[in-house]
């Protein structure tokens, strides 16, 4: 017989574990069944998420650094900006997966089930869920795994990779500017290509450094760890220092309409609903605005799914892979004028797609050439 819950989370990553956070604080849920599947247990810490908003926010207690300054390093321009009211933040992703699996664990309501789903199907009236070990059947379920449209058919769509490895080094003697973090530096390059060192320093001694592409390919790891042991060394001038955690990642930057992979019990969430800024990369700030609009929906009795992204946005995101995936060397020319001529204020109010048509107006005018122009009527 099948075990039955009134809404079931496939996978446990950021969106999954939002999500299921989301349920256990909001009283709406508290007599309602609910599991997470995932076979992985969660216990490593294998990405750092950052995100800027202003205020305190719903992460704090998680905060493992933040900063009020910033900068993009161009050939020939160095930008340096203060980001007042808003602050730059950084959550270690072990630190996140435990604050999660404890106050999950405190839900009675709440059930993680350590299994791999294998199979699901959906009726008219329920969702049943096949694992490795077990059937499962839900009223609805919030899926994170990436739809096997995304790889058959991803030819058809533009696909950007933002793919890095980053390196946490430390050093004997005080270096870094901790008050400061380092969005974008372009003086080093991998040949024609968008391609860029990040660096969050997060003490006077230590700091995570990312070699990171924008770019229509990815590329063998030998190439982040010559890239990254010639910045610290050449701009960093650092001879001498330790390799304490490394990171890499994969993130797609990509026009596919995952959303036309929801239906009437199944609501793809995470990357495999769309929720990764497809301009940017950045999913924590983005997952948690989606999850809000998500429990709106439920408790209006609507699709979850209803309104969760914005086709405006869409079409602006379209439009810039489509400049980097034709003409892939422009890219620090259109980070440099997008950071030269807006506020960083204005920027991130733009990502966060919360400005209005004039706004949109003005950002778009600062970064007008003829790549923007040809993308913009290719992207129709």
């Amino acid at each position: 017989m099948n075990k039955t819950y009134d809404y079931i989370i496939i996978g446990t990553g950021l969106a999954g574990l939002q999500l299921a956070l989301a349920f256990s604080k909001d009283e709406y849920f508290q007599n309602k069944k609910i599991a997470l599947l995932d076979k992985s247990s969660k216990t490593e810490n294998d990405k750092t998420w950052c995100f800027w908003e202003q205020g305190k926010g719903n992460w704090e207690r998680l905060i493992y650094k933040s900063w009020s300054a910033g900068e993009v390093i161009t050939s020939s321009k160095h930008i340096e900006f203060q980001l007042e009211p808003y602050q730059y933040k950084m959550v270690r992703s072990i630190d996140f997966y435990n604050y999660a699996l404890a106050e999950i664990e405190k839900n009675p309501n709440l059930q993680f089930i350590h299994e791999e789903v294998t199979y699901t199907e959906e009726k008219e009236s329920s969702v049943t869920i096949k694992t490795s070990e077990s059937y499962y059947e839900a009223a609805q379920v919030f899926d994170s795994r990436i739809p096997k449209g995304y790889f058959s058919e991803k030819e058809k769509y533009i696909n950007i990779y933002q793919h890095f490895k980053g390196w946490m080094i430390e050093t004997e003697e005080p270096v870094f500017n901790p008050d400061q973090f380092t969005m974008m530096d372009y003086r080093l390059k991998w040949k024609d290509t968008t391609s860029f060192t990040y660096i969050l320093p997060l003490s006077t001694t230590k700091a995570f450094v990312e070699y990171t592409f924008f770019t229509p390919f990815t590329t063998e790891e030998k190439v982040y760890d010559e890239k990254l042991k010639e910045y610290i060394e050449n701009y960093l001038n650092l001879k001498n220092y330790k390799v304490t955690e490394t990171e890499m990642g994969t993130i797609p930057m990509t026009n596919f309409p995952f959303q036309n992979y929801h239906s009437q019990r199944i609501t793809k969430i995470g990357t495999a609903g769309g929720w990764v800024k497809a301009s940017t990369g950045y999913s924590f700030k983005h997952t948690e605005k989606k999850i809000k609009k998500l429990i709106r929906n439920i408790k209006q009795n609507q699709l979850p799914h209803q309104g969760l992204l914005n086709s405006k946005f869409q079409y602006y995101d379209k439009v810039f892979l489509k400049v980097l995936e034709k003409e892939n060397e422009k890219g620090e020319w259109i980070f440099e004028k997008f950071y030269e001529r807006n506020s960083i204020q204005e920027v991130f109010q733009y990502l966060d797609e919360e400005t209005k048509i004039s706004q949109d107006l003005k950002i778009m005018g600062s970064l007008f050439s003829s790549a923007f122009v040809k993308a913009f009527f290719r992207s129709l």
